[in-house]
């Protein structure tokens, strides 16, 4: 390019845009605040709402914000006109660790009860009775007893006064609505000796899970993409494990890997005599293995989850694997066999690079998924025999112990060792060639 038109393409001023692009413009970002507004609400808000209760020392209780609680009762009951009788109300602080400030409490008398306030914090104006009781302290209890006369009119009417309940205004403090936050549920979390062990297990088990379901879907495509009598019926056969329900799948593992006697891969076993007894392939922290004169242990348990893991998510990698290799032209494979290359070398050196892109975003979704995975587990073993996962241990945390900020702590952490996943594999992920 010449000097003088380099120049000139600088001096050139900004292209102006229309009136009707900017109408488009508008338009179509008028129609995105829908689609906005639901990622913020279903994706952003309960996000931020877990980082919130991460910072806070919430129990399940908690939840339940503390309220004044009364139990109104007429004692004795009145039999006619002139019975003197007591309005009694029963009090009490429903929080035990919360206080309430400025209760006050109104209620209406029925007609026909004559009452005689003497009590200081009550006043009566007219059928309108109100009780100031200032503070009540953290699972504060008092009764409050008020002198009655019972007339006709209230016979005649046959009411009671539970029957308008009493209202109350007060003053609370919400451990999830103030702004008193804690490190303390990070530090309970870091500083338990089991949090490491659980997060290597959960690695473990996303890993190995993950990449067992790509290989079986990697083969089982490899399989599929050849043509053969009867390819479409196994092909939805091969779906089964994923669409069938998952508490019906893992009941029916659990049932045939019994170790009692209604087991049936332990029956065969022993049939077969492969094994001396029966063998508990879930409740079996680990066994000794031996391997090149050393004894390993063999975490049995975890090994069985994985292995149920991938049996059940396969088919989602194989669907996508298979649309891949249908991709991919046939000329090449054609050439490759003229040259005399094997059908092992024709899938290594021809159908995995194009694979690797897919194969790649598999793996992340697949990571993501399995990491967050938690009723595989919980139905299988409920966490136990060394199979307790991040996720598990946020429920139990959360509702097993009942301590909200812990489980929302671990929570978090969830969320930033999968969002480190995502970073390093967006940083050195291949890319398919296709």
């Amino acid at each position: 390019m010449s000097q003088s038109s380099l120049t000139a393409s600088q001096s050139r001023p900004p292209t102006k845009v229309g009136a009707l692009a900017r109408r488009e413009r508008s338009l179509a970002y008028t129609m995105l605040v829908p689609t906005l507004l639901i990622v913020i609400g279903i994706v952003l808000g309960p996000l931020l709402a877990n980082f919130w209760i991460s910072f806070k020392p919430v129990q399940l209780g908690d939840l339940r914000a503390a309220a004044p609680l009364a139990n109104e009762q007429l004692r004795p009951r009145p039999r006619a006109a002139g019975d003197e009788v007591t309005l009694r109300y029963r009090l009490r602080n429903s929080s035990q660790k919360e206080s309430l400030s400025n209760v006050i409490m109104r209620d209406t008398v029925p007609a026909g009860l004559r009452l005689d306030p003497a009590d200081e914090r009550c006043a009566l104006t007219g059928r309108d009775l109100q009780c100031d009781f200032g503070d009540v302290e953290p699972g504060g209890r008092f009764n409050l007893e008020i002198p009655v006369t019972v007339e006709q009119a209230y016979l005649d009417a046959g009411e009671r006064p539970r029957d308008v309940p009493a209202q109350f205004t007060y003053s609370s403090k919400n451990i999830l609505t103030s702004f008193d936050f804690t490190l303390d549920n990070f530090r309970k979390v870091f500083s338990s000796s089991e949090f490491w062990s659980v997060l290597r297990v959960s690695l473990y088990y996303t890993i190995f899970g993950t990449l067992g379901a790509l290989v079986l879907g990697l083969f089982a495509a490899q399989i599929l993409n050849t043509a053969f009598k009867g390819r479409n019926l196994l092909r939805g056969l091969f779906l089964f494990p994923y669409v069938a329900p998952v508490i019906a799948v893992a009941f029916a593992w659990v049932l045939l890997l019994d170790a009692g006697p209604g087991g049936t891969l332990n029956a065969l076993l022993q049939r077969m005599g492969a094994t001396d007894g029966p063998i508990n392939f879930l409740g079996q922290r680990a066994v000794p293995f031996p391997i090149f004169g050393l004894t390993v242990e063999f975490p049995m348990a975890l090994t069985t989850v994985i292995a149920f893991e991938a049996w059940r998510y396969f088919p989602l990698s194989f669907l996508f694997i298979l649309a891949r290799m249908q991709s991919i032209s046939t000329d090449m494979y054609e050439a490759a066999e003229i040259d005399g290359a094997t059908p092992l070398q024709q899938f290594w050196y021809l159908s995995l690079p194009q694979l690797m892109g897919i194969l790649a975003v598999l793996f992340l979704l697949r990571f993501i998924w399995t990491f967050n995975k938690f009723d595989d587990i919980f139905l299988l073993t409920g966490g136990a025999a060394g199979t307790r996962t991040l996720t598990v241990d946020v429920y139990e945390q959360a509702f097993a112990l009942s301590n909200l900020g812990a489980g929302a702590a671990v929570a978090v952490v969830v969320f930033f060792v999968l969002l480190f996943f995502a970073l390093i594999f967006f940083k050195f992920s291949p890319q398919d060639e296709g």
